[in-house]
């Protein structure tokens, strides 16, 4: 494999995601949010509101490069166009330890914020306490169900999902196709069914083009330990793999560490990014770079929309919002400077048969085993 590979397609991500369906209702479509067009009509009025909206970041921290900074962009694009004011109509409160959680929500509640977000499924326990305590509260979080002790969704939090499963078989599929050793990595950040769902999905998409490729699996146990993520990625390209996807939050820095150091010294490794375009986390010199693609998750789009519908006085408290492929919520990464021509025309074909329900992606290690073997 060389790099510089001339592009021979770009796979966009849409700006537009439409809604889940949630377990409490019929699906019903989001409508399409602004990204560059001007201010319409309805906007225009709303610049006037009064709402007011809060996010509490995960310890990864609001510059993550990953889904906390996805977020905050979302929620930064939703003050703007609606005309909020950074630090009274729209705020992140920075979390820099897993004890700092509940204390955030409860106090952004207590300043009666119109909504407050939790960013992140280690948040579920704290937005639980939170919203039973304040039953008048609106939240809204990501990455997690918040249930009661009937395993209910709790009425007034608003749950956002996504099919990550899904857009990580569409990168292992990059992966098993490129890698020139049949060996790759995958580096998880804390081991739960959140993250299962990327390394699954990744496992699958590679054993679908290449049942022959080994496939390491590491969890680091932290979303914000870079050396640690070295470390495993270290460990991973020393014993032959050629390419790692993490979904390891601010850990990932480390893989990408370790892969640029490496390159600098003649050898050929890549990295898969998670959740954002990473391809510039990547760069090593010029516009080269370690990223061989990033599987992207549209956490701006869902925070954006979210807000928006709470703001409108459509608050979908008590509901399930899962976004997948089908909502172009989860996909490939529009940069493709690294991607061979077979590649994206294998993952072209593969969306279609995932959308089709040909390809039933795997999200747990059962499921994973199952699609292995009827292979």
């Amino acid at each position: 494999m060389k790099r510089g590979l001339d592009i021979v397609g770009v796979l966009a991500v849409c700006l537009m995601i439409v809604t889940g369906c949630g377990t409490g209702g019929d699906e019903q479509p989001i409508e399409d949010t602004p990204g560059d067009e001007p201010v319409d009509e309805q906007q225009g009025d709303a610049e006037d509101t009064d709402f007011t909206v809060g996010m509490v970041t995960d310890v990864g921290g609001i510059d993550d490069k990953s889904f906390n900074q996805s977020a905050w962009e979302g929620l930064t694009e939703f003050g703007e166009e609606f005309g909020l004011e950074q630090g009274t109509g729209y705020r992140y409160v920075q979390s820099s330890d897993i004890a700092d959680f509940e204390p955030n929500i409860r106090n952004l509640v207590r300043e009666n914020v119109d909504l407050a977000w939790g960013v992140g499924f280690l948040m579920n326990d704290a937005i639980k306490a939170v919203a039973e305590q304040n039953e008048d509260a609106q939240l809204a979080i990501v990455d997690s169900v918040v249930t009661d002790d009937n395993d209910d969704p709790i009425d007034n939090v608003a749950n956002v999902m996504f099919k990550e499963h899904e857009g990580s078989f569409l990168v292992g599929v990059a992966a098993g196709l490129q890698t020139e050793t049949d060996r790759v990595g995958f580096v998880g950040g804390v081991e739960s069914g959140l993250i299962k769902k990327f390394e699954n999905g990744f496992k699958a998409g590679v054993k679908a083009v290449n049942p022959d490729a080994e496939i390491t699996v590491q969890y680091a146990e932290s979303f914000n330990d870079d050396t640690i993520g070295a470390q495993i990625a270290n460990t991973m390209y020393s014993q032959g793999a050629d390419i790692i996807y993490h979904a390891a939050g601010a850990t990932g820095y480390g893989v990408f560490n370790e892969a640029i150091n490496r390159v600098r010294n003649g050898e050929d490794v890549w990295v898969i990014g998670v959740d954002r375009d990473q391809h510039e986390e990547g760069i090593y010199e010029g516009d080269q770079s370690v990223t061989l693609t990033s599987m992207v998750k549209r956490v701006d789009r869902a925070v954006y929309l979210v807000s928006e519908q709470t703001m409108n006085g459509e608050f979908p408290g008590g509901e399930i919002l899962e976004y997948g492929l089908d909502d172009e919520a989860v996909g490939i990464a529009p940069t493709t400077d690294n991607m061979s021509g077979e590649a994206l025309d294998e993952i072209e074909d593969y969306i279609e048969d995932i959308l089709e329900g040909d390809i039933d992606v795997p999200e747990t290690d059962d499921e994973y085993e199952e699609y292995v073997d009827s292979l």
